[in-house]
């Protein structure tokens, strides 16, 4: 399957409202502990698109700004995607934050009843955007898996606090994070720098920051490519294995859990009472709202398809 993101397609203000609401829901994903807001771009269809708006920036684009041809630099850039999606991530981080940080603590198994659905549902609406499964992607899958069960299971590491590893740290949180099924917060934690990066935040420490962002700018840039040249020469593989990702992603969001120490254990429910029931429907919710959205989002690209062969007087599919 070939690599078309569809940026170009995108027309009006309608088209970028759901492309603000899509971001609205990776930055909701992202105010959540081990939720990552590329499994959201994933289940919502702009995965491949966001992926290729990073690569969009590039050197050329760089000493444009840095001449200051601002016009030049953005006309090769889908400026209004990007800051359609930035537009509805700072959004939900805003306001959803301090609403989640809470919900988190006073109800946790219900939120994460909610978001177990959400992620469970996506791998259903990703195998349709493989063409093909053979016993070879099915494999890749499976170690994807195994890979994201075992890594999402990993306790929290003390480590140095050097300037190169802040770099790497940053480097390696934001391509978590773009990553289905794996969150950035979470990667820090894992290399023991999460309270470390939230003390700088909290205490102004620029120098900290400035190198974690550094890092963090670098590895986007530059994973964003190695994903694009993946999705181009070896797309059903590479859905395969984030889908396996997703798969994985799932002992994070596990409603039930046994704290011991530092580490936590999944476990059956305790009891079958109000608050199982509730989270069982909570559960359901997030897996329809998971399949609605992706017929919507089916929908609106069919419409867009259907007007542009219209403008070029090309066959259409019909609408689904």
């Amino acid at each position: 399957m070939e690599f078309k993101p569809s940026t170009n397609s995108r027309q009006g203000l309608r088209d970028y409202f759901w492309v603000a609401a899509r971001g609205f829901a990776m930055g909701a994903a992202d105010v959540v502990p081990g939720v990552s807001g590329g499994t959201m771009a994933f289940i919502l269809g702009i995965y491949e698109e966001l992926i290729q708006a990073i690569h969009s920036v590039d050197l050329t684009f760089i000493r444009r700004i840095l001449s200051l041809r601002f016009r030049e630099a953005f006309a090769g850039v889908p400026w209004r995607f990007v800051l359609a999606l930035v537009l509805g991530i700072a959004t939900a981080i805003l306001t959803l934050a301090r609403l989640l940080n809470h919900a988190l603590h006073t109800y946790p198994v219900l939120v994460w009843a909610f978001f177990f659905g959400l992620v469970l549902a996506s791998v259903v609406v990703v195998r349709k955007r493989v063409s093909r499964w053979t016993p070879g992607i099915l494999l890749i899958t499976a170690l994807a898996a195994l890979g994201s069960y075992t890594l999402v299971g990993l306790v929290p590491v003390e480590t140095p606090e050097e300037p190169w590893f802040l770099f790497l740290s940053g480097a390696l949180a934001i391509t978590a994070m773009i990553l289905p099924g794996i969150s950035g917060a979470f990667i820090l934690v894992l290399l023991g720098k999460y309270q470390y990066v939230l003390n700088a935040v909290v205490n102004g420490d620029i120098l900290t920051l400035l190198i974690v962002i550094a890092g963090a700018a670098v590895g986007l840039i530059s994973f964003a490519r190695v994903l694009r040249w993946l999705f181009q020469g070896y797309h059903d593989y590479t859905v395969a294995a984030l889908t396996g990702l997703i798969l994985g992603a799932l002992r994070k969001v596990w409603p039930w859990k046994l704290s011991e120490g530092i580490q936590e254990l999944n476990v059956l429910p305790p009891a079958y009472d109000t608050e199982f029931f509730s989270a069982v429907l909570l559960m359901l919710a997030g897996f329809a709202l998971v399949l609605v959205l992706d017929y919507l989002a089916a929908r609106q690209t069919a419409a867009r398809t259907l007007t542009s062969a219209h403008a070029e007087n090309k066959p259409a599919p019909p609408l689904v």
